[in-house]
């Protein structure tokens, strides 16, 4: 078996056959008794054999922490700079690795500011004897692209510390690369890539805005490229005319360089001398008359469109800004690109070139938001208006163009301007003649391509599982196109409702002559834009005042309600479709109540819709079913018995153990809505519709009473059949015992709004018999609670949840029971959490019940304290129990306020 690579240290011992004695070398030992020569060229392999160590994936883990540790030393130790020097210009030459490692000890020594100027001398003149022998005369093998931004890295150190003063020749020495010694022309291909590469380095070092720096390295940026733009900056750009000139049709790799370069500085060189009609010619060449037949032209004409971005985007005066768009053609070269095969003839196929759109498409953007600028500062009919007028008329077919795309990431590219546009004409439409003039002609457009896009493409499937990451992201666009809608509604509110009244009423009618041939995205559109007129209608808190529309705006969305319900768009198959529908009755409740007729037909639809296979569709409906119900249960009375057998077969429960994945928190939201307890939470607001429905204005109490007993008495006798195996733990019996408790207790909440301490008269307690029935819940809880010997926690929990709801329907007949509960729910393995939890409804039952509660909590009030004070002495183990303790401590203090602040303070010191 081959041995390791060593150090190749001086140790006191070494054996070579002991594997164990490689990892004991010593990384600190550098000086010995040997010649000058001889000790240069072993700390030479040290420094080798460390980086191979380090590097070798397989090396011994002692003897690879023992390398790290004594590279990481090197730029501390003396002369280090020279020995990597040496490492990396040596031939043969060494591993890509050593060299790549070396430059970067250098950049660490040259960094530093430790070496002085005879140091930082040496290391310019070898290192340019390198760069010349490899990049210019051709000597020997060019480096990597890796090793090559590494160098010119290094490059850009020794330029930071020399330029200012030492290096002045700095860019002339680096450009003398790209030419052959035979010529002047830029025709060196090697030392063309290096130079644009250095280039590239430097302004990343000092002008890069997306990387922090501290106020110092600030200061000496902005001094270096002040001098760069003094000595260098002219020379620089005609360089890069040259070599686009030089390589064009020849190499693409040099010519996407070479943009990308101009990409990066254009941002803080002087902008005359960047974009000179040459330059603006090449670049324009370059866009719009490269074939996209193969990889390179497409590369460089990307390439090209993102270089004329950011020149765009160079920060200047409005005037002069607009001054830049006329005279780089940005209109005929996006124009040009709109026409083209790629953007033209393939839009409408699997060929259509997307990356190019996207990046013609942030041209557009740039343009028309550097346009609006120069609106917003224009003084009314000035030449600067004129010219930002003229420009902006030509810009904006081409931004709708882009927003109308099928792809929304394209789609999203111009939204920003767009958003721009229209916050210019709302801030100065109604104060600058010009642009209110332009705005009442672009306002239509523009707002019907906004209605468009918000509309689902043909490709798109609603409720397919393998869709949802899509489905996310269009209803993100919706709500920043809703943004968009906004604002033109602050411009033109009339334009806005006419528009939204016009496509939701034509599509209802539509739908009313042909139903089978409306496509469903087109009634998805109308109701989305109908839900969303709400925030015009709904502006003075409802539909009606005194049975009249409150607005005109609300007058027209009572007309689509009208149009919703007699065209019955909720007969519509598709889910989207049908969830819409309710999600829009629920918003509007306001019409129903003023025109309670159409509820039984509306009712009649929310139950086939609740009753849905599709999963996105069943949980969402439960809810909206509960909210629409609560919202008009005074109308519900003759038909409550109806609903409530309607729904009788979604009642019955049946629990699931919750297993590990669907209870993971990076579930998506499609596996959320699938989960068991999310299945059971979506339940329980049919429980609660019920309790709304039976407590609904015109039942008789005979008849609550009946619907109460209808629908607990299956709970009950499930109770009987899972308590005793729940009493002997089976957790499937437990969990449920624990979701027909909460049942209970969400019916309970549903039947009553009244609170014991309510003044208000709408709400009343409930009548006697009904608190009876009520009454059989909780003993059944109390029940569960008792015969559980454990009590566990979901059990608990469960219980603490139907206490606070019962409270409402029971009133003061809860006060007997109290010792029980607490027992209960205070039991010797409650948390300090629960207590707490606990503690904090008891300062409602107290508030309530203040003038009949004295005698039981006289009672109870030792018990509950010893409970609390054992809870309190326990000592917290963590975070978590100092937490709770301290929470427990603050509703102590809590419940002892609410017993003074209701003189009951008696019952403190009573025996």
């Amino acid at each position: 078996m081959k041995p390791e690579p060593t150090l190749g240290l001086h140790t006191i011992r070494v054996e070579r056959t002991d594997g164990n004695s490689w990892a004991q070398r010593s990384f600190s030992c550098l000086s010995g008794g040997a010649v000058k020569t001889r000790r240069w060229k072993r700390r030479s392999i040290q420094v080798e054999n460390a980086i191979d160590i380090a590097s070798n994936p397989t090396a011994d883990r002692n003897l690879k922490s023992q390398a790290l540790e004594f590279i990481s030393q090197l730029p501390s130790q003396p002369e280090s700079q020279r020995i990597c020097l040496s490492l990396f210009v040596r031939e043969p030459r060494c591993s890509e690795v050593v060299r790549h490692t070396a430059l970067d000890v250098l950049d660490n020594v040259v960094g530093s500011g430790r070496l002085d100027t005879s140091t930082l001398t040496f290391l310019r003149e070898n290192l340019m004897t390198y760069a010349r022998s490899t990049y210019c005369n051709a000597q020997g093998a060019v480096d990597s692209p890796n090793l090559q931004n590494k160098l010119a890295q290094t490059f850009t150190f020794l330029f930071v510390t020399l330029y200012p003063s030492e290096w002045l020749s700095f860019f002339a020495d680096i450009l003398a690369l790209t030419a052959s010694s035979a010529a002047s022309t830029k025709d060196h291909a090697a030392g063309v890539v290096f130079f644009l590469r250095v280039l590239i380095q430097i302004h990343d070092e000092i002008a890069d805005v997306f990387l922090s720096r501290s106020p110092d390295e600030r200061k000496k940026g902005n001094e270096l490229k002040d001098l760069i733009r003094e000595r260098d900056a002219k020379t620089i750009a005609a360089s890069w005319q040259e070599i686009l000139l030089q390589w064009k049709g020849k190499d693409s790799k040099i010519i996407e360089l070479c943009l990308a370069t101009i990409g990066r500085w254009v941002s803080w060189i002087e902008i005359a001398l960047v974009i000179t009609e040459t330059l603006r010619d090449q670049l324009l060449e370059l866009i719009i008359s490269s074939s996209p037949d193969a990889n390179g032209p497409v590369a460089v004409r990307e390439t090209a469109l993102i270089t004329l971005t950011e020149i765009l985007r160079k920060k200047m005066s409005p005037d002069y800004k607009l001054e830049l768009i006329e005279f780089l053609k940005i209109r005929d070269v996006v124009a040009h690109l709109v026409s083209s095969p790629a953007l033209a003839d393939l839009r409408a196929t699997s060929q259509y070139d997307t990356d190019l759109a996207e990046s013609v498409g942030q041209l557009v953007n740039h343009s028309l938001s550097d346009i609006v600028k120069a609106l917003e500062g224009a003084e009314d009919q000035s030449p600067m208006m004129m010219q930002a007028v003229s420009q902006l008329k030509g810009f904006l077919p081409l931004v709708l163009r882009f927003f109308s795309d099928e792809y929304d990431e394209i789609c999203s590219t111009v939204i920003p301007c767009l958003s721009d546009l229209l916050t210019l004409f709302r801030k100065k439409g109604a104060s600058n003649a010009m642009v209110h003039e332009q705005s009442i002609s672009m306002l239509a457009p523009i707002l019907d391509a906004i209605i468009l896009k918000m509309r689902y493409d043909e490709t798109s499937s609603w409720g397919n599982e393998d869709a949802q990451t899509d489905e996310a992201e269009f209803q993100d666009l919706r709500k920043r196109l809703h943004v968009l809608q906004q604002t033109i509604a602050a411009v033109d509110q009339s334009l806005y409702q006419d528009k939204l009244s016009a496509v939701v009423i034509t599509t209802f009618e539509n739908f009313q002559r042909d139903a089978p041939r409306v496509d469903w995205r087109d009634l998805d559109l109308a109701m989305h834009e109908m839900f969303l007129f709400g925030e015009q209608g709904l502006k003075n808190g409802g539909l009606y005042s005194k049975s009249k529309p409150t607005t005109p705006a609300a007058e027209r969305l009572i007309g689509m309600m009208f149009k919703l319900v007699e065209t019955d768009v909720a007969s519509s198959l598709h889910p989207a479709v049908q969830l819409q529908y309710m999600e829009i009755c629920v918003r509007y409740y306001h019409f129903f109540d003023a025109n309670p007729q159409f509820i039984s037909a509306t009712l009649e639809r929310f139950i086939q819709i609740v009753h849905h296979d599709h999963v996105k569709v069943r949980t969402r409906s439960w809810y909206l079913f509960h909210r629409f119900v609560k919202h008009v249960r005074q109308h519900l009375g003759d038909i409550a018995q109806t609903v409530i057998q309607a729904l009788s077969d979604l009642l019955p429960i049946k629990a699931e153990i919750p297993d590990e994945v669907s209870d993971n928190s990076d579930m998506s939201s499609n596996e959320d809505q699938q989960s068991p307890s999310a299945r059971f939470d979506s339940q329980l607001y049919l429980y609660e519709a019920i309790g709304c429905i039976c407590s609904a204005r015109g039942v008789l109490v005979e008849n609550q009473v009946v619907y109460i007993r209808t629908v607990i008495g299956p709970l009950f006798s499930d109770f009987e059949v899972h308590l005793g195996p729940a009493k002997n733990g089976d957790e499937l019996a437990v969990m449920q015992v624990h979701h027909l408790i909460m049942a209970l207790g969400t019916l309970a909440r549903g039947f009553s709004d009244w609170t014991p301490a309510s003044t208000s008269p709408a709400a009343t307690p409930p009548a006697n018999a009904v608190s009876e029935e009520f009454s059989r819940c909780s003993e059944a809880i109390l029940l569960a609670l008792e015969s559980i010997s454990v009590s566990t926690e979901v059990i608990r929990h469960a219980a603490r949840f139907a206490f606070s709801r019962l409270v409402g329907v029971l009133g003061s007949r809860i006060l007997p029971q109290l010792p029980r509960w607490i027992e209960g729910l205070l039991s010797r393995t409650s948390s300090k959490d629960e207590m707490a939890l606990f503690m904090r409804l008891l300062d409602q039952v107290v508030y309530g019940f203040k003038t009949e509660i004295y005698d039981i909590l006289n009672t109870l009030l030792t018990p509950l304290l010893q409970r609390v004070f054992t809870g309190i002495a326990e000592p917290a183990t963590g975070t978590d129990d100092e937490i709770q303790l301290a929470e427990l401590k603050r509703e102590y203090l809590s419940f002892l306020l609410v017993i003074l602040n209701n003189s009951l303070e008696a019952v403190l010191v009573s025996e």
